[in-house]
């Protein structure tokens, strides 16, 4: 609770730009589209190529490389996750009238 009133204050100013709230919405999706989702994708090729590194090229025994393997699965998780969250809300978006 009380994270939610610095959340509201930062989201003053977008909506002292926007005259309606479609045009907030639309500004918020946009937002998150062009700089939260390819961080999030950053982060998981990350965790990817982390998971790959340890496997292929660390000599850490058995247990390192089954924590390689173990990092690739998760990334890879984290792809399959995130297209198809952003394919569902792709098809609402284009779906539902504007």
């Amino acid at each position: 609770m009380r994270f939610l009133l610095p959340a509201l204050a930062l989201l003053l100013p977008i909506q002292a730009q926007a005259a309606s709230l479609k045009e907030l919405t639309e500004d918020l999706v946009g937002f998150a589209n062009n700089s939260i989702v390819p961080l999030i994708y950053a982060l998981a090729f990350l965790v990817f190529i982390i998971g790959m590194v340890r496997y292929f090229f660390l000599e850490q025994g058995e247990e390192g490389r089954e924590k390689g393997k173990q990092l690739m699965l998760w990334g890879i998780i984290g792809f399959v996750v995130m297209f198809s969250v952003w394919g569902i809300v792709r098809l609402l978006m284009t779906a539902l009238p504007g």
